[in-house]
């Protein structure tokens, strides 16, 4: 969905063109596949991370055109909503000191950018959703000035064919309406990448799936939403119902959402991509020159344009990439599960702690996703949404017995995911020093019982203690977090308050 998007409408026979083209493509997928045509693995990991715009005085600002701008770099684009930005880090080798290189990387584009953004009143935030945004923030005259978002909002309102519904219950109830996809902009996240062979794809996706739920639990950032404290990583419902095209209707029939964890353990890159075709209608039917098939005949590597467009407008948790570079085609898993923030330690952390486990799952002979159902896998992802890192998870007991035990998910993560993720470090060759101190982090969050999510909550209801309204006490909280968020020091460690 990057790329440049232009269309002024779609009419039946765009769209029975498009499923043609798709059906076109999916079989050239498949004959990739079976043709051994993909990358030699190279132990590739690439990062993206999603921003917020706010003033010194907490509220969001929508100027993410003149911020883009100042920055005047290509590593910087823009997002959904006015007030967001994305920074894209170039593809690293997932080896040595390479998680040290990339928080250099990352720290220094953030403090660039927001330099660049406080010469027009405003500052970047790294957060899973920004406290202060009200639903009179969330309106299509906020959308980013690009013609892919414009286009993605109409066709999914003509989907739908009625305003979202968004409805959470938490430890309060939002219920509201919007006639537009632009809540969706308030879920900002960080997107780890990690290119696979085909071989090895299935059993990486499947892990990632299995430890989304921990993920959440440790790095939950997002509990606030339009002023409601919901729930402790709001993200996930909130993108669900703001991206929705199902009715009422459709939702009661069991039609399946756009924003999805899935169904089933994979075995094969081929089988996510199959069900984006036999499940999702187009949203974006536009079709390409390029004949796959006839590419493939003549010997060369298609693009596969139509699968990939269709394929980003599935949202997934964890989605399959098709990517094409210098006639080469390859793989990748998209970790789409954590919120951004809190600083970019604990974004390191969370990466070095995924990146790790998911080796040693994947390399496991007695593979996670064979002994615990899929169900559970799911429910864990929605149990650590609601309760972050005070989340019990469902998990395979060690040992002969096996058979499946509810743990709180400190105890998971300390007791076996967090030897099982230092392991899977050593296989990629990273420096003792980086696995040490990263894992360190993800260790200290667990036994201090602190992510984002638990300090925005404890330091907000401080400041009504304080005698602060709640419109007051979110903007204190917001400054607060940005300024802790730029000094670095990893969330386990910020005192709790506005002071």
């Amino acid at each position: 969905m990057g790329e440049k998007v232009v269309a002024d409408g779609f009419g039946p026979s765009d769209r029975q063109q498009y499923r043609r083209k798709l059906q076109q493509c999916l079989a050239g997928l498949a004959r990739l596949l079976a043709e051994k045509r993909f990358d030699r693995p190279r132990n590739l990991m690439g990062v993206e991370i999603e921003l917020n715009l706010a003033g010194a005085d907490g509220l969001p600002r929508m100027l993410n055109g003149p911020v883009l701008e100042k920055i005047a770099s290509s590593d910087f684009q823009t997002e959904l909503g006015m007030f967001n930005l994305e920074v894209n880090i170039a593809p690293h080798q997932l080896d040595g000191r390479v998680f040290d290189r990339l928080a250099e990387e990352i720290g220094t584009g953030i403090g660039y950018a927001d330099r660049k953004a406080a010469e027009l009143d405003a500052g970047v935030v790294m957060i899973g959703i920004l406290p202060t945004l009200t639903q009179d923030d969330l309106v299509p005259e906020n959308l980013s000035s690009a013609d892919r978002y414009t286009l993605l909002n109409d066709q999914i309102l003509a989907a739908r064919g009625e305003d979202f519904t968004l409805d959470i219950h938490g430890v309060e109830r939002l219920l509201c309406t919007s006639e537009s996809i632009v809540p969706e902009a308030a879920c900002t996240s960080v997107q780890l990448h990690l290119q696979v062979t085909p071989a090895r794809f299935a059993a990486v996706w499947n892990a990632a799936q299995a430890v989304s739920g921990v993920q959440i639990a440790l790095g939950a950032n997002a509990p606030f939403v339009f002023g409601r404290e919901l729930w402790r990583e709001s993200r996930p419902p909130l993108f669900t119902q703001a991206t929705d095209t199902r009715p009422p209707e459709l939702q009661a029939q069991g039609v399946r959402p756009r924003t999805w964890f899935g169904e089933r353990w994979v075995d094969s890159v081929y089988d996510l991509f199959e069900e984006n075709l036999r499940y999702f209608p187009a949203l974006l039917p536009i079709c390409d020159e390029e004949d796959p098939l006839l590419v493939l005949d003549q010997g060369g590597v298609p693009r596969l344009q139509e699968l990939v467009l269709h394929n980003g407008t599935v949202y997934r948790w964890n989605r399959p990439v098709y990517g094409w570079v210098d006639g080469v085609p390859h793989l990748r898993v998209e970790n789409r599960v954590l919120p951004a923030g809190p600083t970019v330690t604990d974004v390191i952390a969370n990466a070095a702690f995924y990146y790790g486990l998911v080796r040693s799952l994947a390399d496991d002979p007695r593979p996670v996703w064979k002994r615990m159902a899929f169900e559970d896998a799911e429910a864990n992802f929605d149990t650590a949404c609601r309760h972050g890192i005070e989340a019990e998870l469902r998990w395979p007991r060690s040992g002969r017995a096996g058979g499946i035990a509810t743990v709180p998910a400190v105890r998971l993560v300390l007791d076996e995911l967090l030897p099982l993720a230092a392991a899977g470090l050593d296989a990629w060759h990273i420096e003792p020093a980086d696995r040490d101190f990263y894992l360190g982090v993800i260790e200290q969050r667990c036994l201090r019982r602190m992510n984002g999510a638990s300090w925005q909550a404890d330091t907000f209801h401080k400041a009504l203690e304080a005698g602060l309204d709640r419109e007051a006490a979110l903007a204190a909280t917001t400054r607060r977090y940005r300024s802790l968020m730029h000094a670095g020091e990893p969330v386990h460690t910020w005192p709790v308050g506005i002071d």
